[in-house]
């Protein structure tokens, strides 16, 4: 753009008070608060001048502005979104719905005191862990568990906690990985980096897509402190394979760090189950607790006594530790695992198993609704694979329906979905948008409706 042209645009940015006196900005004020949108307003602004000194030409009108504005509250804070994805534990989404059971459980801790650290019986201070860990000693079949607040730091505390030992060690300690099990999971989490901060040196055996027991026989020596075993979580190898089990490895010395990742607790797909790798022989076995088993964000260790007990003491396991309100989440959602409830009871295994025939009767019912509305456009069931996610079961297909709406700009539809309240996110593909009836909350059909409602009218 030429100089000219750019001074032009920015003497026609309106000023934030003639913005405020727009009739366009009166629901955005009522909705955010005056302040607030005023703020949002210096900022669109901010944005708009950059933007034409880059030598682009935006839209510099009073109602541009609002409309800028808007959208930069609609995009902010933590808020309660529908998922019409087809993806039941979608990371961005904030992978597993909490079951009401653990919701009421967070709701009662956050809301007084608690016995967090504090035996009732005695009068005299507990432990935190000691209201989770006896139902995942009965469910994995373990001796002993602990809870911290992540997979990645249930990884690392384990890992740190077999380098050292017991009694420690003196030369450098070894951990022996399959190179086909060195993977990277989301936000750029390596198992080699895991490895390095644990203060082990990584023994790599086998190839990308075969290991044998002989190589892990071949590579044990004084230095040798573990063998790590990882689930593949989020991909799968095909073809030309070889791989070693839990079970074998565990017959050769080291103590054997199984990652079986999603914490399966129910047979789910292919994915492995945590006891499964208990009876195996696994000294300890870490999971997570917000992917299958359908609870809140935990990293879950469970095995070994001694280990278990080891890191207990580890100096990590406080900057580790999981909150007062992840534990009272985790411990209901334990309860309906053994109440054997946990299938009606959370919303993940509900969505992974609910049958075809139910997800397309809730979607033919929500095609309707939107008929009424929007009676001009078309609007049809179609059917749709909907997806676990949340770095599980990678080629696991759950045939699902999903309505689709054709609109003239999909993506602009899409968009207007999510800023509406609560959001709503779907899927484009083909020019249309696609709303899986899945991943749909009950009650989440009327939020739809209403969402496409106000995206319509203000197109």
């Amino acid at each position: 753009m030429p100089e000219t042209g750019k001074r032009d645009l920015l003497r026609r940015l309106p000023a934030v008070d003639a913005v405020l006196r727009n009739p366009a900005s009166e629901k955005a004020v009522g909705r955010y608060g005056r302040t607030a949108f005023s703020d949002a307003v210096r900022e669109a602004l901010d944005r708009l001048r950059r933007e034409t000194l880059a030598g682009a030409a935006p839209a510099v009108d009073e109602e541009s502005v609002v409309s800028a504005a808007a959208a930069l509250l609609s995009n902010r804070g933590l808020r309660r979104v529908v998922n019409a994805t087809g993806v039941i534990l979608h990371t961005n989404l904030g992978r597993s719905v909490l079951s009401e059971r653990a919701v009421e459980a967070v709701v009662g801790a956050a809301r007084g005191y608690s016995n967090l650290e504090y035996d009732l019986g005695s009068g005299a201070r507990g432990s935190r862990y000691d209201h989770a860990v006896p139902l995942l000693r009965q469910l994995a079949g373990s001796e002993d568990a602990l809870v911290v607040n992540n997979c990645a730091g249930a990884t690392l505390l384990a890992l740190s906690a077999v380098v050292s030992g017991p009694e420690g060690c003196g030369a450098v300690p070894e951990v022996i990985v399959s190179r086909g099990q060195l993977i990277e999971i989301g936000g750029g989490f390596r198992i080699p980096e895991v490895l390095e901060l644990s203060g082990a040196r990584l023994r790599e055996v086998g190839t990308t897509n075969r290991t044998r027991r002989s190589d892990y026989e071949a590579a044990i020596n004084e230095n040798t402190r573990a063998i790590l075993w990882v689930h593949h979580s989020n991909f799968e190898v095909r073809g030309f394979t070889e791989s070693v089990g839990v079970a074998e490895l565990s017959d050769l010395g080291p103590p054997v760090v199984a990652d079986v990742g999603s914490g399966a607790l129910v047979a789910v797909g292919n994915e492995p189950r945590v006891r499964e790798a208990v009876r195996a022989g696994a000294a300890l076995a870490v999971f997570s607790g917000d992917k299958l088993l359908g609870g809140p964000q935990a990293g879950i260790i469970v095995g070994s006594s001694a280990w278990i007990s080891a890191m207990r003491r580890h100096p990590l396991v406080r900057a580790l530790r999981a909150d007062k309100l992840c534990l009272a989440a985790l411990e209901a959602t334990l309860a309906s695992y053994q109440e054997g409830a946990a299938p009606g009871e959370l919303p993940t295994l509900r969505m992974l198993h609910a049958p075809p025939e139910e997800v397309r009767d809730r979607a033919a019912e929500l095609a309707e609704e939107l008929k009424k509305g929007w009676p001009a456009a078309r609007i049809e069931v179609v059917s749709s694979v909907a997806r676990s996610g949340g770095g599980t079961l990678p080629a696991y297909e759950i045939p699902s329906y999903a309505v689709r709406v054709e609109a003239p700009d999909a993506d602009a539809l899409a968009a207007g979905l999510r800023r509406s309240d609560p959001p709503v996110v779907g899927r484009v593909s083909d020019g249309g948008l696609l709303l899986d009836a899945r991943t749909l909350l009950p009650g989440d059909e009327m939020a739809v409706v209403r969402a496409v409602s106000e995206a319509v009218r203000d197109a």
